[in-house]
């Protein structure tokens, strides 16, 4: 159940200074392997760079560029981002002041997360398909080392001494923590859920808090007894976590991609649900500008990312972004010449179209629907949760006769994919609308709206 909206007092939040102009927040978008650049002060699209071509170019035997465009970390200095494609295998170094790549590092199977040491003399790339960290020298752009981890390392995040390194894993129920000057794992310490894609420190960095995105839960663990301090439900598809000072306390801000809200904690040793702030579709990426006076949301199903105003608990504005917009990063003090667009192109994507899937003979069951048009075809991408278990489901849209595509769930009852082509009955108006009915069959059966198991909204 979502908590109703309460708006987070802020009497100091006028004096505090605003985004810069000279400020970037940058999105990695997946599908149009993209990098949207944002200027944060105006609230607008600088432009993309572009690291590859969007879906389904990528299929192509001749296909150069980069897919999956999904991680971004940055240097201390603020002088170079990092843009991890898991498709590629790739990590792309890129200067902030021309927005230029200056190099590029293949490592392992599907990286994910990267992130500089404090000293800014090493990237630590995580490469989640198999079981170690790349060790890149940012100079000459080429792999050093390997330090070995549990299998699946998710992201790693370092302390401010430079002493101790944080990775979190997506396939083992553990956090190891690593030994910067050795290269080596110190401790293991375990956590409720083999899923954990993202962790976050706290301003002071008394705790590293991580998401559990497969349970919908927070862990938090204590950076000096390196032991778990506690644990707290966050909700379905907790994605990633933010920090803001607001009135002098410091709150967490968590997407929760399942329900389209970020929720806001407070820090205190029992987390309290203080506001559900509405966002776009499926809230994923988030940061907070240096002063907290604005959190930044990638929407990874609306294709934008929105801007809450700490001090008013809500939305205040929308920028439009890449597709399927995962990691997000704030950076403050980039630009210190001209307008920033060098370097930038055009945002190419349109805007998707969102539809939800609702139980029909159950309370059981969700899902949901994206749209994205692809120029001359469209892609459409299901997600399908709480769903009978290893079982096929039959997706069905409009009046056709014969299904646009099947999925058979996992043991959890879930199951996703995307279908390439024609479906602009998603275009607008009321016939269209009409079409593009979508209904979830159990099984290999004709459509029935009466006896589906999952449909939109009529």
């Amino acid at each position: 159940m979502k908590s109703a909206v309460i708006v987070l007092a802020c009497s100091a939040g006028a004096a505090l200074a605003q985004p810069s102009s000279a400020d970037r927040v940058y999105t990695a978008d997946q599908n149009s392997n993209t990098i949207s650049v944002f200027n944060p002060a105006s609230a607008e699209l600088l432009g993309q760079i572009r690291l590859g071509n969007p879906r389904p170019d990528v299929l192509s035997p001749l296909y150069k560029g980069e897919i999956n465009v999904h991680g971004l970390g940055f240097s201390p200095d603020h002088k170079t981002l990092i843009a991890v494609s898991n498709g590629s295998n790739s990590v792309t170094f890129i200067d902030t002041a021309t927005n230029k790549v200056k190099g590029k590092t293949y490592v392992g199977r599907s990286p994910h997360e990267g992130f500089f040491t404090a000293d800014g003399k090493e990237a630590w790339v995580v490469v989640r398909g198999e079981d170690y960290i790349s060790v890149i020298d940012p100079q000459n752009f080429r792999e050093k080392r390997r330090i070995a981890t549990a299998p699946g390392p998710g992201m790693v995040l370092f302390t401010p001494d430079g002493r101790l390194a944080f990775a979190v894993s997506s396939f083992t129920p553990g956090v190891d923590v690593i030994d910067v000057k050795s290269y080596s794992v110190v401790k293991r310490i375990p956590v409720v859920s083999p899923f954990s894609p993202f962790l976050q420190m706290m301003p002071d960095q008394s705790e590293v808090w991580l998401t559990h995105k497969d349970v919908g839960k927070v862990t938090r663990i204590d950076t000096r007894t390196l032991e778990v301090k506690g644990v707290f439900d966050t909700g379905f598809i907790t994605n990633h976590l933010a920090f803001a000072k607001v009135d002098g306390k410091l709150l967490a801000y968590v997407t929760v991609g399942g329900e389209n809200v970020v929720k806001v904690f407070s820090t205190e040793d029992t987390p309290r649900l203080l506001a559900t702030i509405a966002t776009g579709a499926l809230p994923h990426g988030i940061w907070a500008s240096d002063d907290g006076s604005r959190i930044y949301v990638g929407l990874e199903n609306g294709d934008a990312v929105d801007v809450i105003d700490t001090a008013a608990g809500k939305v205040v504005s929308r920028m439009p972004a890449g597709q399927a917009p995962q990691a997000l990063v704030y950076l403050s003090g980039v630009a210190r010449s001209g307008d920033g667009r060098q370097g930038l192109q055009p945002r190419a994507n349109a805007d998707p179209a969102n539809v939800a899937l609702k139980p029909v003979r159950s309370m059981t069951g969700r899902g949901f629907v994206v749209a994205r048009s692809l120029g001359l075809t469209d892609a459409l991408e299901v997600s399908l949760f709480k769903l009978k278990p290893e079982t096929v489901y039959s997706v069905y849209l409009g009046s056709q006769a014969s299904p646009v595509g099947s999925f058979r769930t996992d043991q959890k009852g879930a199951a996703s994919g995307t279908m390439i082509g024609p479906v602009r009955a998603f275009a607008g108006g009321e016939a269209a609308r009409a079409a593009s009915r979508i209904v979830v069959m159990e099984g290999e059966v004709a459509a029935d709206p009466a006896s589906a198991a999952l449909a939109s909204a009529p």
